[in-house]
């Protein structure tokens, strides 16, 4: 008989246990417009999670929607179907890849996504503002944007305190009161602050966690990569934020790396080389884009994506549960500013990333499908390079459309960037 070792146990649980709670969550999803519940349709950046759940609102996320037809190499499929419904090639493909879904009735390769009962989105991307107005087209459904204000400059990033902070805060919770009011009358549910409460402390120990979680790969090696791994810890993040399952995922999490720390298991088998990674993942081909850089021994130690797009849990941000509604306002401003700034203002963020978590290269990835991420991508990295010596790498592709990614030239590419620091390291030695 078999007996499993507590490193079977342990290693690699938090992906297997991420795929299983993503098919359990898109099976929810599929069953329930026959169970008579409510969807509403939101973004990663600035989910508003929290007060869905109050009024037991699904939760979708048309970003991973469209990222998982990537993944699962069918984006094509639902792009050509938008782009033949009159959307341009040069707008964002998670849009066309949504668009595309909604055209086929929501099918989609893990299930089939409800039709929304409300959209919610916030100011973080301009897209998400044209996008609701498609679904508003679509279903004549209400349609609630969060305004939230950004930081002015990359100098001039207010705190909890700070009169200008205290003035937008109030500012977002008096938005927030207005949200409440109209799930109310979506949902015909009256609001619930102990309720709130409640899905606010599960949301505090996801966030705890999460940022222990990032402080794990200080070490060498690395326990997790923060392109495949990072990407479905981010995937529970935001689907189960807010949920007992979403919790106790997390603080298993920080169980599987702490071990993983204990007995010096990487996430590769040599690690030669780390890395931070910024912009959006290539999804198309996801697993070869990983392996250009793995095959080399290079490892993502940490990633831009996991800050815009992990709705502030990256912070360690928790919510004051004796004071909710307005502890909750506070948390939107921070996540979401933070989101913003981890688009436009993050290259002194990277330079500090630098010495504790042992970097040796970043490298870019602006895309094609959204310019809002990839914008002044190539102002941050020179930026980076007059500040420090480090190396930098500068590809281009996009994370939905396959017709705009060359694998030979981003291997080429990559190729000659790691000869380059394997070059730098024997100059250093």
């Amino acid at each position: 008989m078999t007996t499993n070792t507590p490193t079977q146990d342990l290693v690699g649980r938090a992906a297997r246990d991420g795929g299983t709670l993503f098919r359990q969550w898109f099976e929810r999803l599929s069953g329930a417009p026959e169970r008579g519940e409510q969807s509403a349709y939101v973004f990663v950046m600035g989910s508003m999670a929290e007060i869905l759940r109050v009024f037991d609102l699904h939760t979708v996320f048309p970003e991973i929607n469209s990222l998982q037809t990537a993944v699962r190499r069918v984006a094509h499929e639902y792009l050509n179907v938008a782009e033949d419904y009159g959307y341009s090639p040069d707008i964002c493909g998670y849009v066309k890849a949504d668009v595309g879904m909604q055209l086929r009735d929501g099918h989609h390769p893990m299930g089939r996504v409800p039709k929304p009962n409300l959209a919610v989105l916030t100011n973080a991307c301009n897209t998400y503002i044209k996008w609701s107005e498609i679904w508003e087209r679509f279903y004549h459904i209400p349609v609630f944007t969060l305004d939230v204000p950004g930081s002015r400059s990359a100098a001039d990033q207010t705190k909890p305190g700070d009169a200008d902070f205290e003035r937008d805060r109030r500012y977002v919770e008096y938005q927030i009161g207005e949200l409440i009011a109209l799930c109310e009358q979506v949902s015909g549910k009256r609001f619930d602050i102990d309720r709130l409460r409640e899905v606010l402390g599960y949301t505090n120990l996801m966030s705890r966690a999460w940022r222990k979680v990032f402080e794990f790969n200080k070490h060498r090696p690395a326990p997790f990569n923060a392109i495949t791994e990072g990407t479905i810890y981010l995937g529970v993040a935001n689907a189960l934020r807010g949920t007992p399952e979403g919790a106790r995922y997390f603080e298993e999490l920080v169980e599987e790396m702490a071990y993983k720390t204990a007995n010096h298991i990487g996430t590769l088998h040599d690690e030669k080389y780390r890395l931070i990674f910024v912009g959006v993942p290539c999804y198309p081909i996801f697993r070869r884009f990983y392996e250009l850089f793995a095959e080399w021994g290079g490892n993502f130690v940490n990633s831009s994506y996991l800050w815009f797009a992990a709705g502030g849990m990256d912070l360690g941000f928790e919510y004051d549960l004796t004071r909710p509604i307005e502890s909750l306002a506070e948390g939107v401003l921070v996540s979401v500013r933070h989101a913003m700034d981890s688009m436009m203002f993050q290259h002194q963020a990277l330079i500090d990333l630098i010495d504790p978590f042992h970097v040796d290269g970043i490298v870019y990835h602006p895309i094609k499908s959204c310019r809002t991420v990839s914008t002044g991508l190539a102002d941050n990295r020179r930026a980076v390079m007059a500040a420090r010596d480090v190396a930098c790498l500068y590809i281009e592709s996009d994370m939905m459309d396959k017709r705009v990614v060359s694998e030979a030239q981003m291997k080429n590419r990559i190729d000659a960037f790691f000869e380059g620091l394997a070059t730098r390291k024997l100059h250093s030695a």
